[in-house]
């Protein structure tokens, strides 16, 4: 892992089904896999830790609660034309939480995993 790595970690319900979406429609690659517990998983610098039910990240807290997928917390995916990578995902059957939403930055929409996590498509304003 360089210096530059970022790991995130999310919570998913399904390790492999999480594992199938982000390396088939979003690039990423298996790193290590532990079963059903655990797979990490990247792209570029970008290291994604998926915890399943059985991972010791999914363990409740002292308190009594216990992580779980969803939330608005995300990753954002920089692409190249927005457009075309929604409508890929759309054919594939893949579920949006908004439309593109466009701001002085660039434009973005944001999609859930198998497990309900969020994942940011983001496209650069052309200046």
């Amino acid at each position: 892992m360089s210096q530059t790595t970022v790991n995130v970690r999310y919570m998913i319900k399904d390790v492999a089904a999480a594992a199938d979406f982000y390396t088939r429609y979003l690039g990423f690659a298996v790193e290590s896999n532990a079963a059903l517990a655990f797979m990490a998983i990247t792209r570029g610098d970008l290291r994604l830790l998926l915890s399943g039910p059985g991972s010791s990240g999914a363990r409740a807290l002292p308190d009594g609660r216990k992580p779980e997928p969803g939330g608005w917390n995300r990753i954002q995916l920089v692409v190249e034309d927005l457009a075309a990578e929604v409508d890929r995902l759309k054919q594939a059957g893949l579920t949006f939480r908004s439309a593109i939403i466009s701001g002085p930055g660039g434009s973005q929409i944001v999609l859930d995993d198998p497990s309900g996590n969020p994942i940011e498509l983001f496209q650069q304003a052309a200046h």
